[in-house]
């Protein structure tokens, strides 16, 4: 419920702290007092955009806040979901700086406009002739059938099968449209794949094979080259190795006169013992050179293969050509087990679609039991409220398709006169009748649900006194188990409020501003006595007056 309001700067109001009870609350004043005003501080608070032209003083920064107890009404899931600490006194604030720019706060933690929006449809209804309109759109009407029919878990539970469901039939769909794409591309796949298998490339060291072709293709080089070596350390006289010998006997006649000396002569001694070696290992590789064409053709084709895959998937490394291999394979097993993949998603789809049908069929059936009573009250509601020949026909029919609302269509008709037919809402019904079927409902609705807090904006306009008083009865009725205001300009109704607040305007130093006071008993009688016979108030006007209040 409502708890405090406060403006600031804005329009004609300079500053207003207002606080509400509970229970019936009426608010009055001649037209163009501000009332007008005053709700649109109040839609502010909800969610509608602010423009710098509602700023009273644009030097000044606007300010509007409201406070809200919101302990009956199981808020804590949808505060979680907005990232928003829960509080059972909740304040929402708005700004609108001189820049025009604006500002929103829940529990002084800035929100969008579109989360304060999601959360303030659930702490105040304000309801003029114009929301009406709400009426004769199919949500709304499944919304009161089904508060009725106290449908609320079974479409909680349909609705989360319906998310699997259109998630499920989404990527169904996505894969059928993908599995042609995938088709197209599978002979290609294969082509590459198999390409690539058919080289062993998980046991080629690349670098080994090119050295294995550089020996092969200059093994004539090599003979001849190691050859040539061993000649040079080996030739006597002149060779390598008995030039060593020749050095190492003269060094080992001065071995023996100081240190350098005898580490000069083992150095020399160890390159002989070297040059032994090296010529022994090249006697080994001359030995095992052979000269083998036919490897040499094997292992050039081989490289030949490897570099003309190298340029084909654009890579200079074996490991690439492995990676995109395996790649390619599981393309492919895709490609093959794609119908196998379908077939098991549309039996899922299936078992999904049959549990879906069960859950509708529960929601039609709670609606199908709803109607009539509906119906009963409505029709009993609004002969007291002067449509004594109103009639209602709903009817629900199956859709092929999922909605959110189930798998119903429905038909809300109505007829406002005997010997007329039936007909949608908005073509048979006047907005008075409109309003009077919407009070109605609202009212029917109290006896099912928690609805927010409601202000009534005037909707009891172009109606007669009697059925007025009436209005007032049903309103003040539902205040037994919410909070109610009405906006009112008939005696009837503000005399069965429960607190009573009259706007009016004032001049202030030659400045014309809006005031919100709480009227006590003696100004509700003069309130009412001038909503009955005008300014000048008669005896038979005041005695009237506490008549209505009493």
């Amino acid at each position: 419920m409502l708890r405090t309001l406060y403006i600031k700067n804005y329009a004609l109001i300079d500053e207003l702290n207002v606080q509400f009870n509970n229970g019936f609350t009426i608010i009055t004043g001649e037209t163009g007092a501000g009332k007008s005003i005053l709700l649109g501080g109040l839609s502010l608070v909800l969610g509608k955009r602010a423009d710098l032209s509602q700023v009273k003083n644009t030097d000044e920064k606007c300010i509007i806040e409201a406070s809200f107890d919101i302990a009956n009404y199981s808020l804590k899931t949808l505060f979680n979901s907005l990232d928003l600490d829960y509080d059972v006194q909740t304040i929402i604030r708005r700004e609108i700086l001189p820049s025009g720019k604006s500002r929103a706060f829940i529990n002084d933690t800035p929100v969008t406009l579109d989360n304060l929006s999601k959360l303030s449809n659930y702490l105040i209804d304000i309801h003029s002739q114009h929301q009406t309109q709400q009426l004769t759109e199919d949500d709304y009407q499944f919304q009161v059938i089904d508060a009725l029919g106290e449908n609320n878990l079974n479409l909680e539970s349909y609705n989360k099968l319906l998310v699997d469901y259109k998630l499920l039939k989404q990527s169904l769909e996505e894969l059928k449209i993908s599995k042609s794409e995938m088709i197209k591309e599978y002979d290609y796949n294969l082509f590459l794949a198999n390409e690539l298998s058919e080289i062993d490339l998980e046991s080629i060291n690349l670098q080994e094979l090119e050295a294995q072709y550089e020996e092969l293709n200059n093994i004539e080089v090599i003979e001849d080259k190691l050859g040539s070596s061993r000649a040079i350390i080996n030739a006597e006289n002149l060779g390598v190795i008995d030039q060593i010998n020749k050095v190492k006997q003269e060094l080992l006649k001065i071995s023996g006169f100081g240190k350098s000396y005898e580490n000069l002569t083992e150095r020399v001694v160890s390159a002989g013992i070297e040059l032994d070696d090296i010529l022994s290992e090249i006697d080994n590789l001359e030995e095992s050179l052979t000269t083998d064409p036919e490897a040499l053709n094997l292992i050039n084709k081989k490289l030949q293969i490897i570099n003309n895959l190298f340029q084909k998937h654009s890579t200079s490394n074996v490991e690439d050509l492995i990676e995109i291999k395996v790649t390619l394979q599981s393309k492919i097993s895709n490609t093959e087990s794609l119908d196998s993949t379908i077939t098991e998603l549309e039996k899922e789809l299936s078992q999904l679609d049959e549990k879906l049908g069960v859950a509708a069929l529960k929601i039609t059936k709670k609606r199908k039991e709803a109607i009539p009573v509906l119906i009963s009250k409505l029709e009993r509601m609004l002969t007291e409220l002067g449509m004594p020949n109103a009639r209602f026909n709903i009817e629900i029919e199956p859709l092929n398709d999922y909605n959110l609302n189930g798998k119903d269509n429905l038909k809300f008709l109505f007829m406002a006169n005997k010997g007329s037919n039936y007909n949608e809402l908005k073509k048979s019904a006047s907005g008075g009748e409109l309003s009077r079927i919407m009070l109605a409902i609202k009212a029917i609705l109290a006896e099912y649900i928690q609805l927010p807090s409601i202000m009534f904006d005037e909707i009891d306009t172009g109606v007669s006194g009697e059925i007025s008083n009436k209005m007032g009865d049903i309103m003040k009725q539902m205040s037994n188990k919410m909070q109610v205001f009405s906006i009112t300009h008939l005696p009837q109704i503000a005399a069965k409020g429960n607190s009573h607040f009259k706007v009016y305007k004032t001049d202030v130093n030659d400045i014309t501003l809006t005031q919100l006071k709480r009227l006590d008993e003696d100004e509700r009688i003069v309130e009412i006595a001038q909503m009955l016979g005008g300014i000048n108030i008669t005896e038979s006007a005041m005695a009237h007056a506490k008549q209505l209040l009493n």
